[in-house]
């Protein structure tokens, strides 16, 4: 069996047996992608099958010299999944990572911004702001009320559908990671924002493959991951805000300000499409101030 054919395998077992996304496949194979080119560098022959524990550990010891400890554990678990993976199609009998720990690292805290913080960004939108025509003002301040009333990822924002928008229940159906749906609510006045957008939208020579998209480029294409990065980039700088705001920081923020003002774990677990509920959790660390108030508010014992 070659990488080249092990690799497809795998791709294919990601999609069909796991229901993973493409970005999170393309995400799996990486390191092992990075583990063949090692081994094309120093001349090395080994198959997926007969490659032995001590050239997969000089490979992690030459690699993860220029890694930080998360990046050292994700490769490690990469690579430890593709081999079980083979061990499970009964191509191997041993994990040539059973006995390579991965480094011990702290769980990291999201960034979140303050209410204050999203006003701000928000309010710093040229609403008047028009690019051949077409009014993308609008548009850019239903993206993120979108992002941050619905806690979206940027990938299920851009896959955004018309037909996805039950605004008389007042839920959108969003597709997540593995292509699992969820219903999330959304609020009047971020509804009102979406219309005004999608009036300005029918100006747009829609292409074919966009024509369910809600939000597009000027060109009538679905917007990129790196367009919505950018638009909210030029808005830091603009506010001067001094912090490292992404896409997912308006999703941490939602679940955070959520939890902050009494909402259940388990609803912002549904909300956010988290698999697990260990996932969702991170949030608790993130004010225990609030978790101080709620025993204050509810225990018999306080």
């Amino acid at each position: 069996m070659t990488w080249l054919q092990a690799i497809e395998d795998y791709k294919h077992y990601l999609q069909i047996e796991r229901g993973l996304s493409n970005n999170s496949i393309e995400n799996y194979c990486y390191d092992i992608k990075k583990l063949t080119s090692y081994l094309e560098d120093n001349s090395i022959s080994h198959s997926p099958i007969s490659i032995d524990a001590e050239i997969v550990k000089q490979f992690i010891y030459t690699t993860s010299k220029q890694l930080n400890p998360r990046s050292q554990a994700r490769l490690i678990s990469g690579l430890r999944n593709f081999f079980d993976y083979l061990i499970f199609e009964n191509y191997r009998t041993t994990n040539p990572l059973e006995l390579i720990e991965s480094p011990k690292i702290g769980r990291k805290l999201p960034d979140t911004l303050t209410t204050s913080d999203i006003d701000d960004l928000i309010a710093a939108i040229d609403l008047d702001y028009q690019y051949r025509g077409i009014n993308l003002g609008h548009r850019n301040k239903a993206i993120l009320e979108t992002l941050y009333s619905c806690g979206l990822r940027v990938s299920e924002l851009i896959a955004l559908k018309l037909s996805d928008l039950y605004f008389k229940e007042g839920f959108i159906k969003v597709t997540g990671k593995g292509d699992k749906e969820r219903f999330v609510p959304i609020g009047k006045s971020t509804q009102t924002y979406i219309k005004i957008w999608i009036d300005i939208r029918k100006h747009i020579d829609v292409k074919p493959k966009s024509k369910d998209i809600v939000f597009l480029n000027f060109k009538g294409h679905q917007l990129t991951r790196a367009m919505i990065f950018t638009i909210i980039k030029q808005l830091v700088e603009k506010t001067g805000l001094k912090k490292n705001v992404s896409p997912h920081t308006f999703r941490h923020s939602f679940a955070t300000h959520l939890l902050e003002n009494g909402a259940d774990l388990r609803a912002i677990q549904m909300m956010l499409g988290h698999e697990s509920i260990t996932t969702t959790e991170i949030y608790m660390h993130v004010d225990r101030t609030h978790l101080k108030d709620v025993l204050n508010k509810f225990h018999p014992r306080k």
